[in-house]
């Protein structure tokens, strides 16, 4: 909570040359770019950090393969590009992973066709992934013996990437590298209202955690605010040419039901596509594509019961999967892009519509806005944005590219061989997806360091905290100085995934809990301990109504 104190501090009655609202991936990489090249940025969010749809991606990183069908070549080819340059740039944290298409009669394509489809994919992302290929229906059966063959014609593999962690953390290693060069970042951080004269944008704010208000003022505003973009312009008579829409998705997680470590996709009844995707110990199932009017959403009874009849429908399991089988859920929106002259995205074909993004500059108002958007295409955001605000007159630094990535291989490699000099990994007291020396490098690249030194000094800080959690005390100490991490949820839904993997009810009564809520929050611990467990299921599914990113 100091962290967050110093921050709004530093935002109270400030002076910057970008205000960037909301903390998503859209406003974290605003806000990483700019302030390496020099700006004086701060960054609110009235929400915690990747609190809303941020947080309910499916974890992928991947080059719209779909988006082909509709011969959107060159977007395709652009969000490849931009897959390829993120697994080269976090190569611990992204990591390239096959997908395993079964193609029955609901899919629209024969498995020959969809084969010289995923060849012009791999093709077109310049053939930085391993090839694809084609399976007959008994290959298939051999590659994957989970998948109900009844009716399945053939499949195909081909390769995409996914967030190893969760997408909130990534989307959180850029808020940490924004604060890392000088910027002020805050999360429950509302922006009430704000006004402009001929000197710039003057900032109302108010702490939606303890009620105080303050301002600050800005020569640019950039409006992050993902779903509630249209919102925030309208607040402040802002003009666009764009509008969001909302296709709203689902996702149920269970306990891991193939040892595969590959995507399995599916077309459901309606030819959409779903998918099986890895979390360690767990599966992911979904996601559902429904077009919704509402930025805030729930998981109702026929969005579960319809992906548990499809899964059951298309695997092979020793029993079929029961609600009982959900450990939690994941619901959100994706903010789809359209232009308001545009009115051709009816109920029958708005599902066509890309994840593409779209960036609107204000000259009159020194107005950014940023409509849509994705994880894949997060570095582009950002260099557009320094773009459009140097436009707007901020004279930034050249940028040398080190406000992303990880650091060098030679310092992976001295932390790894200091890691195993002092046995790191056999200090474990329960088995894993991976080792403890490669979860943390990935989580924390050179803070790691410090974390080994805290180890050898006390080598129950290799503990885990709860048990299950893959998560270990050493971190917890980290987390409570550096995360701002105000309430629980924060904690246990977006610094790390411990409640999606582990679910509420376990938790609640898990040896360690209260543990953790004393080392976060101190004297401030039982409280946050009731505020969590006594809140409404469905809005932490969903993200904090309140939230902009």
């Amino acid at each position: 909570m100091s962290l967050r104190s110093t921050n709004i501090a530093k935002i109270r009655g400030g002076d910057f040359d970008v205000l960037i609202v909301g903390g998503g991936i859209n406003g974290a990489v605003s806000a990483a770019a700019l302030a390496s090249r020099g700006a004086r940025v701060a960054m609110v969010d009235r929400g915690d950090f990747a609190g809303f749809t941020s947080m309910q991606s499916s974890n992928l990183v991947w080059g719209g393969f779909k988006y082909m069908e509709n011969y959107e070549l060159a977007l395709v080819r652009h969000l490849c590009v931009s897959r390829n340059r993120l697994i080269k740039a976090y190569p611990a944290n992204l990591k390239e992973i096959r997908f395993l298409a079964a193609l029955d009669e609901h899919s629209p394509y024969k498995p020959w066709f969809a084969g010289l489809g995923s060849t012009a994919y791999w093709a077109i992302g310049t053939f930085f992934t391993k090839p694809p290929k084609v399976y007959s229906r008994e290959r298939l059966h051999k590659a994957e013996p989970a998948i109900d063959m009844q009716g399945v014609q053939g499949g195909i593999e081909y390769s995409d990437a996914y967030v190893v962690d969760n997408d909130s953390r990534f989307v959180f290693q850029f808020v940490r590298s924004a604060l890392n060069v000088g910027a002020a970042c805050a999360n429950y951080v509302e922006l009430t209202n704000a006004s402009r004269d001929a000197r710039g944008w003057k900032a109302h704010l108010t702490d939606t955690d303890t009620g105080e208000t303050f301002d600050c003022t800005a020569r640019v505003i950039v409006n992050a605010a993902g779903p509630f973009v249209d919102a925030l312009n309208d607040q402040l008579g802002i003009e666009s040419k764009h509008q969001i829409v909302y296709s709203k998705g689902i996702h149920l997680i269970v306990p891991r039901i193939v040892s595969n470590e590959k995507v399995l996709a599916f077309f459901d009844d309606t030819e959409r596509l779903f998918y099986v995707i890895p979390m360690g110990p767990r599966s992911v199932i979904g996601t559902t594509d429904e077009r919704v009017t509402e930025a805030v959403t729930h998981v109702e009874d026929e969005d579960r019961d319809f992906l548990l009849e499809q899964i059951n429908a298309r695997l092979d399991l020793p029993k079929p999967l029961t609600v009982d089988d959900i450990i939690s859920t994941r619901c959100g929106v994706r903010p789809l892009v359209v232009e308001k002259t545009d009115k051709s995205h009816t109920d029958t074909d708005w599902t066509t519509l890309s994840r593409k993004h779209a960036l609107e500059v204000d000259p009159s108002d020194s107005f950014v806005t940023i409509f849509g958007g994705k994880i894949t295409d997060c570095l582009n955001i950002g260099e557009e944005v320094c773009a459009a605000v140097t436009e707007l007159g901020v004279r930034l630094d050249k940028d040398r590219r080190d406000w992303y990535g990880e650091p060098p291989k030679a310092t992976a490699q001295e932390f790894f061989r200091q890691a195993r000099l002092m046995g790191l990994d056999k200090l474990r007291k329960r088995a894993s997806f991976e080792t403890l020396s490669t979860r943390l490098w990935r989580r924390y690249g050179m803070r790691a360091f410090a974390m080994l030194e805290a180890i050898r000094d006390d080598p129950t800080m290799a503990d885990e905290i709860i048990d299950g959690a893959e998560y270990v005390r050493v971190e917890l100490f980290y987390a409570a100085k550096t995360e701002m991490i105000t309430k629980l949820d924060d904690f246990l839904r977006r610094r790390s995934k411990i409640s999606l993997v582990l679910g509420r009810e376990v938790l609640q009564d898990a040896d360690g809990i209260r543990e953790a809520c004393e080392l976060l929050f101190g004297d401030d611990a039982d409280r946050r301990f009731d505020e969590y467990f006594s809140a409404d299921v469905r809005e932490q599914a969903a993200g904090s109504p309140q939230g902009t990113s």
